[in-house]
């Protein structure tokens, strides 16, 4: 810069009469204040963009993922976190009880059927029928077309008429499906709405020990992080910084979020945790880069199904 250090000095003291910078004790420089790095994110001209190496990993990696809809998320949390170096949430908006799309009787053993359903939500759920007799395909297959018939485009709680014909067998075989669509999930893992990656990114980014653990403490407890974000995204903001969150245990950090969707409607959110002083710029891109892929891609495996 073409002025005198007296000149800095003068200008870096006015900032932190104003309350942009700070000094943090007595024989340290000035760092910026959460007012110095709103003013900053404001005025970010141009917005960040992704280089041309995480561009690529980008389309590699929704190139290359397939799969149910919560490894979908499970994974675009890991690889968020990675593309970035900060602790990546992707949540699963909380919605009406979303609608059957297909459903489907797979025979795995003698008496060992599988319940397959494909939701309007892009999630897939699997339930297991232990039958006390064994079904033909004959009895399967005209089960599966009064599920079918009676289930799709309703949703889980929906109980369908009884099936019509003089097998019992057949009855015997929708009752048990249905009455298996209200129980957990084989998998046991249920409707998880918050997957985390790259949590173990914190512990690089805080120097202070106490720190660390509270923001480890935040991140496994799912329903702060999603009250969190939800506050965030409903004062009409993409970028909360230190105490603007309110969470007085995050106030060294930021949070960058922005929402995905599935044909045209908001199914959740993709978010990064970072230290205040995280490259706001490549970070906004990357969150705003990888919830549209999440979404182009959710909303095609939903129409693939």
């Amino acid at each position: 810069m073409a002025v005198s250090p007296a000149t800095v000095r003068n200008e870096m003291g006015a900032l932190e009469r104003d309350g942009y910078l700070a000094q943090p004790h007595t024989s340290a420089g000035r760092i910026p204040t959460d007012k110095g790095y709103r003013f900053f994110v404001d005025n970010l001209t141009p917005r960040g963009r992704l280089d041309a190496a995480q561009s690529q990993q980008v389309r590699t990696f929704f190139a290359t993922a397939h799969g149910e809809l919560e490894r979908m998320l499970s994974d675009t949390s890991r690889f968020l976190a990675g593309l970035t170096d900060y602790a990546a949430v992707v949540v699963r908006q909380a919605e009406d009880p979303a609608r059957i799309r297909s459903v489907q009787l797979v025979s795995l053993a003698p008496r060992l059927v599988l319940v397959v359903v494909v939701l309007s939500s892009g999630a897939i759920e699997k339930w297991t029928l232990d039958l006390a007799d064994e079904p033909t395909d004959s009895q399967l297959a005209a089960a599966s077309a009064h599920l079918v018939s009676h289930l799709v485009g309703n949703t889980i709680g929906h109980h369908p008429p009884a099936s019509g014909g003089e097998d019992a067998a057949v009855a015997q075989i929708v009752d048990a499906a249905v009455a298996s669509l209200g129980r957990p999930t084989d998998d046991g893992d249920g409707h998880r709405q918050v997957f985390v990656g790259g949590a173990s990114h914190m512990a690089s980014a805080f120097d202070a020990v106490g720190t660390i653990r509270q923001v480890l403490d935040i991140l496994e407890h799912q329903y702060v992080l999603v009250t969190l974000i939800k506050d965030v995204l409903d004062r009409g903001l993409s970028v909360a910084i230190g105490a603007e969150h309110g969470v007085q245990s995050l106030a060294d950090c930021s949070i960058i979020v922005a929402p995905y969707e599935i044909e045209g409607e908001q199914a959740g959110t993709v978010g990064i945790l970072g230290p205040t002083r995280m490259h706001y710029q490549q970070t906004l891109a990357a969150v705003a880069v990888v919830s549209k892929r999440l979404g182009q891609a959710l909303s095609k495996g939903s129409e693939e199904r």
